[in-house]
């Protein structure tokens, strides 16, 4: 099937909000199960020699994304993370007794970071194409989205 509600873009960008690494879903894919699959999809070639980079310092999410794997997997490769609760997730906390995510102030601050995660959609929106998805497949839309996050690159390099 095409567009719509019945596929979901997800994302991941630098602090500049240009793309590193993208994965196309069925609507009906849950959000926190696609997290680690788009975060291995990153690959950011360092100035010389030497493997290209995979891991972010640090990584902010919306709440679609918590989970205690996804947090234990990011635990594991030491990347830190601000990903706030949902509040099922806080409810559910509460009854039992453990550590609790530490969302204070300093989280809060950096959580307004992730306001560039949707201003990359934006910019990627910005081409008609890719905002009323007019391909049939996954494959060629994933092709299209890949183009215009090239285009973006581009514009960031020539400033």
């Amino acid at each position: 099937s095409r567009g719509g509600l019945t596929t979901k873009l997800h994302l991941v960008c630098d602090g500049r909000g240009r793309p590193l690494g993208m994965m196309i879903t069925g609507g009906n894919i849950n959000d926190t199960t696609m997290m680690t699959a788009v975060l291995e999809d990153i690959r950011v070639p360092r100035d010389g020699k030497g493997r290209p980079r995979t891991r972010p310092d640090r990584v902010l999410a919306d709440k679609g994304y918590p989970s205690k794997a996804n947090r234990a997997w990011l635990r594991d490769r030491g990347i830190a993370a601000t990903i706030p609760e949902r509040d099922d997730q806080i409810a559910h906390r509460r009854k039992k007794p453990g550590r609790p995510i530490d969302f204070g102030d300093q989280q809060q601050e950096r959580y307004k970071g992730r306001n560039i995660v949707e201003r990359c959609f934006n910019k990627l929106k910005n081409a008609r194409r890719v905002a009323t998805r007019y391909d049939k497949t996954a494959e060629s839309f994933l092709g299209f989205i890949d183009i215009t996050s090239i285009r973006l690159w581009i514009r960031h390099l020539s400033t």
